[in-house]
């Protein structure tokens, strides 16, 4: 050790190996730095970033030693033979490329510091090839300890550096592996120049052509000079094209890819960034979601193209409208949001969300179409209705779902007792879901009546739900949740079924009609679900009638025409319900095969005090017998609706003045049913466990 030092401190020149450590340590973080770009690569791009790797590493380990031999203070030296000089450069860039592929092939085995090692031979390599080259009065001895520890101590701190990069453990470690390369470098250089003694005297072999030690002066410092700089050029736009893709990448996971504007993780952090720092205390926050309505049907009409064109538009007036203290953002589907702040009360909050409102509700041009869209506002308010970015998104969805549900296209402010009515609408739809399994649900029977002679036709069956806790659950309140949730298919299936069951089990041969949501119309196997209720139940095809809306109809009129025309072949009658309430166009009339139309009760009840009514049902009546369709009327209550219906000429009704709907038994008391036997309930319940257990 103590001759390494001596070697250091006497036998080299201060300037140049200060030169060499220079060198030596930038190029061993270029070096390392592109290592690593190695090991994040892959194909194509794996081996330019080796090939850079490699050369810059040998280049650095090259001009190191010449340098550091430029230092070496000694009488005898003449100069460097060319082809050793050379060949010991060939010899580093190789040793380092081959090094840093074997360190680069995998994480979980030893060839991270095996590749070291090999990185470390390859400094030797060139160290004793670099010694060949020199050329002196004298020749040169070698103590063989030394010349063992420098290979050691190259070929350690060689696989230590690989190990830093290659295993990192904290952030630092990328410094760890360029220390580790200079150590190797370093401690190669004076511990193998320590184990050389020259001795003056004439020159072994021959001398031939030398590099004098200016003209290697200026070489090694052009070569290191345009390898640092390539390396570095190369390695900083890298980097730069690196931070652009990482900036691009994060921006698209903070924004919508089709409006551009900020999506719901951007939504949050704004709203976050807000409550955090927050200074005045007084200031609130208004939170908006618009709900763009009507947006289906631009889609139905126009194709998807020109919605995601429309959702553009909407886009782009709503930031051209962005005032400063006012953020936007895309929601989700057809909902934007908004974010005010600050608003100092309640009064100000309403007039903004009033001002946000009334500019989605004047059309937009697209592609010079003019296009119509319904807008909703639901607004919460922060602090007053949430501390939380969820809670208060939350709680603007409530007021808008509540608009919704109303029919209402305004603006309205959350209101705590939208929460109670959120947490039963959940509780209700987790109990329906179990409301077949445990025999909650039952069918009631309103009669259909001949206006003329006042006999039964027919029935209607209607869906009740017996809750254990809530005791009856009106239709209105249910229905909408099991169409939200999906459940209306299944139930619509069990209806169906049971409906069918109990008409088979009446003795007279009354029709029985059955609603079907326009969800169980999506549905391409509703005429399979058809022919087996008619085949498990026996009940003639002629006695199911099967009523849809024209809401049912619209969103996909071929499908829809399609099955309607399959359940027609069983020889199943169908009905339009709720006609007059849609768009009763005279197109779907004309293309769809209808049995019957079933004119609305709100026309019924308006008959006798309002002449539009009475009109609508005169029309309606009609058009329908010069089509050959027969017309029902719903919602009678009196013998003066019943005098006017009939003065129309509608041929049948249904209706409280006959009675409300009626349970099975409440029937069979009247009319001498025969009762349906138990063994017909228990295999209908078994379906609905077989079906949950499918399902599942």
């Amino acid at each position: 050790m103590l001759t390494v030092l001596s070697c250091l401190a006497v036998e080299h020149h201060p300037a140049f190996t200060l030169a060499a450590l220079v060198i030596c340590i930038a190029g061993s973080i270029i070096s390392l730095r592109l290592f690593a770009r190695v090991r994040r690569t892959s194909a194509v791009v794996k081996a330019l970033w080796l090939f850079m790797a490699g050369l810059i590493a040998g280049g650095t380990i090259w001009s190191t030693h010449f340098v550091a031999m430029m230092g070496y203070e000694t009488p005898v030296t003449l100069g460097y033979a060319p082809v050793p000089t050379v060949a010991s450069l060939a010899i580093a860039v190789a040793g380092s490329t081959l090094g840093f592929h074997l360190a680069a092939r995998t994480v979980s085995t030893a060839w991270i510091e095996a590749g070291g090692a090999i990185l470390g031979l390859g400094i030797v390599a060139m160290h004793y090839t670099g010694m060949a080259a020199l050329r002196l009065d004298g020749h040169v001895e070698w103590s063989m300890p030394y010349v063992i520890a420098s290979v050691v101590l190259a070929m350690g701190f060689g696989a230590a550096a690989t190990n830093r990069i290659g295993r990192p453990v904290t952030m630092f470690c990328k410094y760890g592996g360029a220390i580790g390369l200079v150590l190797a470098v370093v401690s190669l250089h004076f511990t193998a120049m320590a184990a050389a003694t020259v001795v003056p005297g004439p020159a072994i072999g021959a001398i031939g052509s030398v590099i004098s030690q200016p003209v290697m002066a200026i070489g090694v410092a052009s070569v290191m000079t345009t390898l640092l700089a390539l390396a570095s050029a190369a390695y900083l736009i890298d980097l730069k094209s690196s931070q652009e893709a990482h900036n691009r990448i994060n921006h698209l996971s903070l924004h919508d890819p089709l409006t551009g504007l900020a999506n719901r993780t951007k939504i949050a952090e704004h709203l976050q960034s807000i409550m955090d720092g927050r200074a005045d205390d007084t200031a609130r926050a208004v939170v908006a979601i618009i709900g763009i309505g009507r947006f289906k049907e631009v889609n139905d009409v126009h194709g998807q193209d020109f919605g995601d064109r429309t959702l553009k538009a909407v886009a782009e007036r709503l930031k051209s409208a962005q005032q400063p203290g006012e953020f936007v953002g895309r929601f989700g589907g057809d909902e934007f949001l908004v974010i005010i702040y600050p608003v100092y009360g309640r009064a100000e909050a309403a007039k903004f969300a009033g001002e946000w409102h009334s500019l989605t509700v004047f059309p937009f041009e697209v592609d010079g179409k003019e296009v119509s869209l319904e807008c909703r506002l639901g607004a919460a308010i922060y602090p007053d209705h949430g501390r939380q970015p969820a809670e208060l998104t939350e709680r603007a969805g409530l007021a808008l779902q509540r608009l919704k549900a109303e029919g209402r296209t305004h603006f309205a402010i959350y209101e705590p007792e939208l929460d109670e009515e959120s947490r039963r609408k959940s509780s209700l739809s987790v109990d329906l879901r179990n409301a077949i399994v445990n025999d909650e649900l039952e069918l009631h029977y309103q009669a259909q009546h001949h206006l003329k002679t006042r006999e039964i036709i027919g029935f209607e069956a209607l869906l009740r739900w017996n809750h254990p806790v809530h005791g009856r659950v009106s239709p209105a309140t249910f229905i909408p949740i099991a169409e939200e949730t999906g459940l209306i298919v299944k139930i619509g299936e069990w209806v169906l079924l049971q409906a069918c069951r109990e008409a088979a089990s009446w003795e007279r041969a009354y029709t029985v009609a059955v609603n079907v949501a326009p969800a169980q119309l999506e549905r391409s196997d509703v005429a399979g679900d058809v022919a087996r209720a008619l085949e498990e139940t026996g009940l003639a095809s002629s006695r199911l009638e099967l009523e849809i809306t024209e809401s049912g109809i619209i969103s996909d009129q071929a499908h829809v025409l399609q099955l309607i025309r399959q359940i027609k072949k069983l020889g199943v009658r169908i009905a339009m319900d709720d006609y007059g309430t849609g768009y009763s166009s005279l197109s779907t009339l004309q293309n769809f095969p209808f049995d019957k139309i079933k004119i609305d009760r709100e026309f019924v009840t308006d008959i006798a005090g309002n002449e539009q009514s009475a009109a609508i049902i005169r029309a309606t009546v009609i058009l329908a017998n010069s089509l050959g369709i027969p017309v029902l009327a719903e919602g009678a209550e009196n013998e003066e609706q019943l005098a006017l219906l009939q003065e129309s000429g509608c041929e049948a009704v249904q209706g409280f003045y006959f009675g409300r709907p009626k349970t099975v038994e409440q029937l069979r008391a009247i009319t001498g049913f025969r009762k349906e036997g138990d063994a017909a309930r228990s295999l209908l319940k078994k379906r609905s466990d077989s079906n949950s257990v499918r399902a599942a």
